[in-house]
């Protein structure tokens, strides 16, 4: 990229640079593969018999991806593919190697590895079919709906509850988590109304202890999502849902109309709410004491518990992969993958782990810096913000800094519709960086344009006009000779019907405001004659 001042007439242009995407997305494909290959030499002492064919598999599937990404979106963000294939490789490469502790060995991995590839597909269904983001702004309620009735799907005789949490539902015999959907469309829906009310909400409403608070009519879109939130948190049991989505519009709210009292609002009311389940729902109750205590209640903190011990076993650098036992820990493929991985790579691992969602959810702020349009700007920020949210809840629940949440780690965890939704909010994430990239005006070199010096000046010279241009009269001007004013001409007496009858326009003039016909004749020079306004 390069930048130069505005006032040279220059304009930032993004290049586009397929060559570093392709570069960093085969690094990227290289770390997941290798923990697949050290995972067996550290098992079984020897690579497996088909891990020619895994190979070429997994790099044909992200170079196929690349190319439709680079021709189709030439300046998206080079960076969001390879981070993306980077996490999902070491999502897979820690299934796997959980899936060989069991005996025999389950094969969790490979269907894994197809909810991969459908995700894929659908996210370059996205981009082919997708020829412009902005058309998804026209329907923000319509959006908004939809969102509502995803994430409260589960609630309907359709909702199946596992794991102690009803977040799932269940069709011709298939689970399907509809508020891994709902966050993308939500946040479509939340970026399409906020552009177009973000001037409202950010001026207008009585002030207060120096904040401007919001007027009681656009309370309405807040007091929505708040109850919702409640009701997931509620009957759906599942905290981490709704503090995402309840802070995902809080936040986009802040981001659209830079006032604070917006935040202290939303943080009120979802504390007010939390409070309350607290008080009278027990499974809040053991949330927060396997936060706060989780040795006060072995049996009931068990997955907790052991994930502390895995971080503990790992220490700083890890056991290697297929060295620990994260098979100990519950749920170890899903809502603890970040345990193992800190126990077979180390705490170093986990944070290299967690710096690339940092990486994902800087490159989409960045674009929303880089977009010209509001809509543009807020939803990448709010698709980032979806993404910092989540990490955010899972990993602070698995390692103790915030009360467990049933999120799941996106493009790591185990779960189809987690991987086919993540893999939608990076199709759109790659639409708008494109957009927002694409150079609207290009500075032309000097090398490229052809140079005239050496051409010969030649001089062409013009007929001159018969008769030169006469000079307007001002004020200052000599009066002209009596030869040349014109003749002072009457108008017929109104009174006098034959006088009248045989007047033609050109034989008399009068001094009034209309003018008579401008004379075709070449040799008699054009004026204009007034009427007096009190002959009319």
């Amino acid at each position: 990229m390069s930048a130069t001042a505005l006032s040279t007439g220059e304009v930032v242009v993004h290049k586009s640079r397929p060559a570093v995407g392709l570069l960093l997305l085969l690094l990227a494909q290289a770390v997941g593969i290798s923990g697949y290959l050290l995972t067996h030499l550290d098992v079984d002492g020897h690579l497996p018999g088909a891990w020619p064919y895994v190979l070429a598999a997994w790099f044909a599937v992200g170079l196929a991806t690349h190319f439709v990404v680079t021709r189709k979106l030439p300046y998206a963000d080079p960076v969001l593919l390879p981070a993306t294939f980077l996490l999902v490789g070491l999502g897979l490469a820690m299934i796997h190697r959980i899936d060989l502790i069991a005996d025999p060995a389950r094969s969790d991995a490979q269907t894994q590895s197809l909810w991969v590839v459908l995700g894929i597909a659908a996210a370059i269904a996205v981009i082919l079919l997708v020829k412009d983001y902005r058309i998804l702004r026209r329907y923000p309620y319509l959006l908004f709906l939809a969102g509502l009735v995803l994430l409260l799907l589960p609630l309907t005789p359709l909702g199946v509850e596992l794991n102690g949490s009803r977040i799932w539902i269940r069709v011709f015999g298939y689970s399907f988590q509809p508020a891994e959907v709902a966050k993308l469309v939500l946040s479509l829906a939340f970026a399409g109304y906020l552009a177009e009310t973000k001037d409202v909400l950010a001026m207008a409403g009585p002030k207060v202890l120096g904040f401007t608070l919001p007027r009681a009519r656009d309370l309405g879109p807040i007091a929505v999502m708040w109850v919702a939130s409640m009701l997931v948190l509620i009957y759906q049991k599942d905290l981490g849902t709704s503090m995402l989505f309840f802070g995902l519009f809080v936040a986009m709210v802040y981001l659209a109309t830079g006032r604070s009292s917006w935040v202290i609002l939303g943080g009120l009311l979802f504390a007010a709410g939390g409070w309350f389940a607290y008080q009278r729902f027990a499974y809040v109750g053991v949330r927060v004491s396997s936060w706060l205590d989780p040795f006060s209640n072995y049996d009931t903190n068990y997955q907790v518990i052991q994930a502390q011990f895995g971080f503990a076993y790992g220490g700083l650098l890890g056991r290697g992969w297929g060295l620990g036992r994260p098979g100990l820990t519950p749920l170890a493929k899903s809502d603890f993958i970040t345990a193992a991985i800190g126990e077979e790579l180390g705490a170093v691992g986990l944070m290299a782990v967690i710096l690339v969602y940092g990486i994902i959810v800087a490159r989409g702020l960045r674009t929303a810096l880089s977009c010209t349009e509001p809509f543009g700007k807020l939803l990448s920020a709010g698709l980032s913000l979806v993404f910092a949210l989540q990490v955010f809840a899972i990993i602070g629940g698995v390692t103790r800094l915030l009360p467990l949440t049933g999120l799941t780690t996106p493009f790591m965890s185990q779960g189809g519709s987690s991987m086919v939704a993540n893999w939608l909010v990076m199709a759109v994430m790659l639409l708008v960086s494109h957009e927002a990239r694409r150079p609207v005006a290009v500075r032309v070199d000097e090398g490229d344009v052809a140079s005239l010096s050496a051409d010969a000046t030649q001089v062409i010279m013009l007929r001159p006009s018969q008769s030169p241009r006469p000079e307007p009269r001002t004020a200052s001007s000599p009066a002209l000779p009596d030869d040349h004013e014109p003749p002072a001409r009457a108008l017929p007496d109104p009174d006098d019907a034959e006088a009248t009858a045989a007047f033609t326009p050109g034989d008399e003039t009068s001094t009034s405001t209309a003018t008579r016909p401008i004379t075709t004749d070449p040799d008699e020079p054009t004026q204009l004659y007034r009427f007096d306004q009190e002959e009319l």
